[in-house]
């Protein structure tokens, strides 16, 4: 069994026009909602082998906090910029070169890719994951490689406003 979080960063400032999307930092409600998260994983003992991320600012800003609520070394994150706003099929490809040596992985990315990814993975029906959101899947997997449509159940879904 492999457990696997997706995570969508939390919310994100729109308050620069001018500035690329690539490096919109977090808003106001993105910096509380991203340690809320933190914190709801630490209550339930959450401790991964690996987190990745893409580069995205507010997507690596989200895993730090994360991380450092979950007493994950944030130098350890892994920064992939396939992950910036990639597909359902870029994150099962992501997902099956990820090393079998870590059984519990956490995925920090975007929407609409994360949301359809999960829906995949569970044959579920979430409609949207929200800023911030967290799914938490056990795959019935010995290897990332063997990761497929339904292969997992949904262990929960959560976010701020849950």
């Amino acid at each position: 069994m492999k457990t696997l979080y997706l995570i969508r960063h939390a919310k994100s400032s729109w308050d620069d026009p001018d500035l690329n999307d690539f490096d919109r930092p977090l808003n106001e409600r993105g910096e509380k909602d991203a340690p809320r998260m933190g914190n709801r994983l630490k209550e339930r003992s959450v401790v991964p082998d690996a987190i990745y991320a893409s580069p995205a600012l507010r997507t690596l800003t989200t895993a730090k906090v994360i991380a450092e609520n979950l007493g994950y070394p944030a130098n350890e994150i892994q920064i992939e910029r396939r992950l910036y706003n990639a597909e359902e099929e870029t994150l099962l490809e992501f997902l099956h070169k990820v090393p079998d040596k870590n059984s519990c992985v956490m995925i920090v990315c975007h929407n609409p890719g994360i949301t359809d990814f999960a829906n995949d993975l569970l044959n579920g029906t979430i409609e949207n994951v929200p800023t911030a959101g967290v799914v938490a899947a056990e795959l019935n997997i010995t290897s990332w490689k063997a990761a497929k449509r339904g292969c997992g159940k949904l262990l929960f879904f959560d976010y701020p406003k849950a």
